[in-house]
């Protein structure tokens, strides 16, 4: 018992001043979305095309409870924490030595690698999906595979990126030398990861602003070519465990993509000289399996996140507890203090949005989006000159265009926002937030009529945009008939 109220205090230790955080990024669509706000929420989040419906289920409960008081949500978070690292616990005691399983755990609940996934309350699903996952491998070695599928189907529910649980299956039932015992539950298993699979590729198919399989911006050969350099990242980070970042930047020309590969798949063939009876070998390999689903084929617009890395660590912390478990225990307890200190930093970081937002920026300085993303948080004679440099990095992004005529409208300078805005419906001749973007522009300088045509467009091309809406009615307009949820 008390093994087990260390690694729960541990995991608190580490991430529990996450609970002061803000709510960040795709944090906020939660609360435009009927389904999480609506009483009758509940069982939306369950339509078809849902996806992550589990997960949405939780962001469900937790604003009918707490509203928008980021508190609660983050408190979810580090409870679910905390129980996958209970349950790794729990796990390897029946697999490794008890020493070994605390060490194991104890890494896991502490390592910054958790940090994006217990303080971004969007990437509930990866907690969600994880401990899901453990419950369901404890239930499968205690031989009750209907209560695993079960599990890992919920898994599957909060988040598709765990659909590697049944390979993993696989090669830890072949490691035991009992795979053709396991073959029935074990492709069941694998028919639900196909299954869900499917659904999520039709969903981000039809579904707008995904940001995932057709709609990544890249195609499923170019990402997995990139995906060799980001998984050496999240290794390089789990030994050396500073440089994580909500927006890392992954740039590497073609001979960097496949030397990256290379020395993945190297790492992987001498692991595996240690692979049979559970040794360090085998756990690495598991690893590599579990970020197969987010780090292939099935292209995402983030070429790497740093949350993609929280599944797999369960197995990299068996493995790495295999491997210093001989060290001596001052040397193992000043390492685990020492990253867990690295998590309470980071942890800070991601407090809030200015923060947060400021760490992307050094650590990409290259990438635009960091840069808009820190300029909604500073006040418009700051963010100005930000936008001007992430304008010479990407002169053709309308994302850019279109924050520059926002803060110059704040500024009181409308005319040279609506030269911004137009820039961005340049290059977004049919959106609807560009179209009503302009509109607000032309509203500023007193050109009523044309103000009212670009709002009225603008519902046009989206009868959900409520800004367009409220724009209109601003206006002393009769905006048209509202046709969304």
């Amino acid at each position: 018992m008390r093994e087990r109220l260390l690694v729960v205090a541990a995991a608190l230790a580490a991430f529990g001043l996450t609970l002061a955080g803000s709510f960040h990024f795709d944090d906020y669509a939660l609360f435009s979305d009927p389904a999480i706000t609506l009483a009758r929420g509940w069982y939306e989040v369950w339509r078809p095309l849902q996806t992550r419906p589990l997960t949405y289920f939780t962001f469900w409960a937790n604003y009918q409870i707490a509203g928008a008081n980021a508190a609660p949500y983050h408190a979810v978070n580090i409870a679910l924490h905390a129980a996958a690292a209970l349950l790794l616990f729990i796990v390897l005691t029946e697999l490794l030595p008890r020493n070994v399983a605390l060490i194991g755990a104890l890494l896991f609940a502490v390592h910054p690698a958790a940090t994006e996934p217990v303080a971004y309350v969007f990437a509930r699903g990866t907690l969600l999906a994880t401990t899901l996952c453990l419950a369901a491998f404890l239930f499968w070695l205690r031989e009750r595979p209907f209560a695993a599928f079960l599990c890992f189907a919920a898994a599957l529910l909060a988040k598709e990126e765990c659909a590697a649980l049944p390979i993993f299956l696989i090669a830890f039932e072949r490691s035991r030398g009992r795979l053709s015992q396991k073959w029935t539950p074990i492709a069941v298993m694998i028919g639900a990861a196909l299954f869900a699979g499917l659904r999520v590729i039709y969903a981000t198919s039809v579904l707008k602003g995904t940001g995932a399989g057709v709609q990544a911006g890249i195609g499923p050969f170019d990402y997995l070519s990139l995906q060799g350099v980001a998984i050496l990242r999240y290794l390089m980070l789990l030994i050396f465990p500073w440089g994580y970042s909500i927006d890392p930047e992954i740039n590497a020309a073609g001979v960097w993509r496949v030397a990256a590969w290379v020395l993945v798949l190297a790492s992987a063939a001498v692991a595996s000289r240690w692979y049979s009876g559970l040794r360090a070998g085998f756990w690495f390999i598991a690893g590599l399996i579990l970020l197969a689903p987010s780090s292939s084929l099935f292209p995402a617009a983030d070429i790497a996140a740093d949350r993609r890395l929280y599944l797999p660590m369960t197995a990299f912390a068996a493995c790495a507890a295999l491997l210093i478990s001989r060290w001596r225990p001052v040397v193992i307890a000043a390492m685990i203090a020492g990253l867990a200190a690295i998590s309470i930093r980071y942890g800070l970081i991601w407090n809030t949005e200015r923060t947060l937002w400021s760490e992307a920026v050094s650590r990409a300085p290259g990438k635009v989006r960091p840069r808009i993303q820190l300029a909604r948080t500073l006040p418009p004679p700051e963010a100005l000159p930000l936008l001007v440099t992430a304008q010479t990095i990407a002169p053709d992004d309308p994302g850019v265009a279109s924050e520059q005529g926002r803060v110059l409208l704040e500024l009181g300078r409308p005319a040279e926002a609506l030269a911004a805005f137009g820039r961005a419906l340049a290059r977004l001749p049919g959106d609807a937030n560009a179209i009503n973007n302009r509109g607000a522009a032309l509203l500023a300088l007193g050109q009523l009529d044309a103000a009212r045509r670009d709002f009225e467009r603008a519902l046009e091309v989206n009868p959900c945009l409520s800004n367009a809406r409220l724009n209109l009615e601003h206006l002393g307009a009769t905006p048209p008939p509202r046709t969304c949820p």
